[in-house]
C-alpha cells in the first residue's frame, strides 16, 4: 500500500520509546495553579474574577477577549489568590488568574452531563466549543470555534484529524488513540455533522500500528470516515504537509485549509471537541509528556491545564545528574527553559529532558554548499540563500526570497552539516518582517 505523504522532510532519531507503551497517568496538582489570559492565537482573555473570589472546577475564569480569542477555565475548586503577571514558557511574563487549590475538584453544576449530540443545532454545537475555550492543542493554539466557522461551509468537503504526531519523543496523541479512540471518533462525528458534504480522514503515520488498527476497527461501518496511513517523516503533522498528503491540494502561507476545502485538527483537539459537547466538560486537562533520557521515570500524564512544571518533573523521579537542556515541546520545535516555574498552558505537549550527549553540537562552520537544507525544507525554500539575508538583516531579500513561508520546522538545521543555526535566523528575521507590517498597519 502506497504511504500518503509530502515532498521534502527528515528523518530525525524519534525517541518516542521512551513513553509510548506508558500508559497516562492522572496526576493532580499540589500547589497554587497559574492561569496565563493567552494561551491561544488572537486576543487575549480578560479575567471575570478577583482576588478572593471562590472558584468552581469547570467555571470560566477569564472571558474571550474578541472573535479570535478563547474562554479561559478554571481546573480546580479553590481561592483566586491574584490576578498579576506570570513567567510563561515563552519567557515573557503574561497576566494570569492564580489558584490556590483546596483538593476538592467542586465542579460547577452539569458538569459531565451527557448530551445527545446528533439532536443539536449547529449553533448549539459552536456555543459549546466556544464556551469549553477549546483551542488547537497541536500546538498552534488556533480557537477552534473559529476554524468551525467558515465563511463558505459549503466548501469544506475534509475533516482531517492529524495523527500525525511526528514531533520526536511526543506520545500523548498516541496513547490517546490507543486508550480513548472512541472519542476520537466521536469528536469527529460531531464535526461532520455540521458539515455533511464533508469526508472524515484520520492521518495516522504507519509507526504507530496499533493506532491505526485501533481506529480502523471502529470506523470500518463509517461510510464517511476513513483512516489515511501516512509515511513516517518529519514534519508530516504539518498542517500544509497533512493537507497536501491526504488531499493533494497545497496552500500556502497566506490561506486558510479552509481555503483548500479542508479543516484540520490534531487528535486531543478532537477528543476536546467530544467532551465539550457530549460530556459536557470544558477544556481543563492536557496529556502530556515527560520524557528524554535525562528524567528517571518518564511518563504519560493527564494534567490539570495551570500546573507547575516543576511538579511534573518530580512526580517523574525528578532530572538526572548531568541533564544539559530541558525543552517545552519537543526537540524540533519545542523552546529550552531556563526554569521550570512556568504553569502547562492549553498549547503544552510535553517536557523533554535532554543529557549531554543528546545535545552536543560541533562548532559551525561555512556553508558547503551541499544542497541538503534544499532537499529536506518541506516549503521547497532555499535555506542558505534565506541565511545570508538573514546574516545580513536583509529583510526585503528575505521576503523575496518567500522566506515568509517558512514555518520553522526545523528540518534544515537538523540536516546541515555544517551545524549553522538556519531555523534561529529565519524566526528572527520573520519576527522583524511581522513587526514592521504591524506598525504599518
Amino acid at each position: 500500500m502506497k504511504l500518503a505523504t509530502f515532498i521534502g522532510g527528515v528523518h530525525p532519531n524519534d525517541g518516542k520509546s521512551f513513553t509510548k507503551d506508558s500508559p497516562v497517568q492522572t496526576y493532580l496538582p499540589k500547589g497554587e495553579l497559574v492561569f496565563p489570559v493567552s494561551q491561544h492565537i488572537g486576543a487575549p482573555a480578560m479575567p471575570v474574577v478577583k482576588k478572593g473570589d471562590q472558584v468552581l472546577m469547570g467555571q470560566m475564569i477569564a472571558q474571550a477577549g474578541g472573535f479570535v480569542s478563547a474562554n479561559i477555565v478554571s481546573s480546580v475548586s479553590g481561592t483566586v489568590k491574584g490576578v498579576e503577571p506570570r513567567l510563561t514558557v515563552s519567557g515573557a511574563k503574561v497576566m494570569s488568574v492564580i489558584i490556590e487549590n483546596d483538593g476538592n475538584y467542586t465542579p460547577v453544576e452539569g458538569l459531565g452531563q451527557y448530551r445527545d449530540y446528533t439532536k443539536m443545532t449547529n449553533e448549539e454545537i459552536l456555543d459549546a466549543v466556544k464556551a469549553a475555550g477549546i483551542v488547537g492543542l497541536g500546538g498552534a493554539g488556533f480557537p477552534t470555534h473559529v476554524k468551525l466557522m467558515p465563511k463558505n461551509p459549503d466548501a469544506i468537503d475534509y475533516i482531517i484529524v492529524n495523527g500525525a504526531e511526528c514531533e520526536p519523543y511526543l506520545t500523548s496523541d498516541y496513547r490517546m488513540m490507543l486508550e480513548e479512540p472512541e472519542k476520537i471518533v466521536s469528536g469527529l462525528k460531531v464535526m461532520l455533522q455540521m458539515f455533511p458534504k464533508a469526508k472524515g480522514v484520520i492521518a495516522i503515520e504507519e509507526n504507530k500500528p496499533q493506532g491505526i488498527s485501533n481506529i480502523q476497527k471502529l470506523v470500518q461501518n463509517e461510510s464517511r470516515i476513513e483512516v489515511c496511513p501516512m509515511k513516517t517523516k518529519y514534519p508530516q503533522g504539518g498542517e500544509r504537509n497533512l493537507i497536501y498528503a491526504v488531499t493533494g491540494r497545497k496552500i500556502n502561507s497566506t490561506k486558510l485549509p479552509a481555503d483548500a476545502g479542508c479543516i484540520v485538527d490534531n487528535v486531543d483537539t478532537v477528543i476536546a471537541i467530544h467532551m465539550a459537547v457530549c460530556e459536557s466538560t470544558p477544556l481543563m486537562r492536557r496529556i502530556f509528556t515527560v520524557t528524554g533520557a535525562g528524567i528517571s521515570q518518564p511518563a504519560n500524564y493527564n494534567v490539570k491545564i495551570g500546573t507547575c512544571y516543576e511538579e511534573l518533573v518530580e512526580a517523574a523521579g525528578g532530572l538526572k545528574d548531568g541533564v544539559k537542556k530541558v525543552i517545552s515541546g519537543g526537540p524540533m520545535m519545542g523552546m529550552s527553559l531556563s526554569t521550570l516555574q512556568v504553569p502547562v498552558m492549553k498549547t503544552s505537549s510535553a517536557l523533554t529532558c535532554l543529557m549531554a550527549d543528546d545535545v552536543e553540537r560541533y562548532q559551525e562552520t561555512a556553508c558547503i554548499r551541499c544542497g541538503r537544507c534544499v532537499d529536506a525544507c518541506p516549503a521547497r525554500l532555499v535555506p542558505q540563500k534565506l541565511m545570508d539575508a538573514s546574516e545580513h538583516f536583509d529583510k526585503e531579500r528575505f521576503v523575496a526570497l518567500h522566506g515568509m513561508e517558512c514555518y520553522e520546522c526545523g528540518s534544515c538545521t537538523y540536516i546541515c552539516p555544517a551545524r549553522r543555526p538556519l531555523t534561529q535566523g529565519f524566526k528572527m528575521m520573520r519576527q522583524a518582517v511581522m513587526a514592521d507590517r504591524r506598525k504599518k498597519g
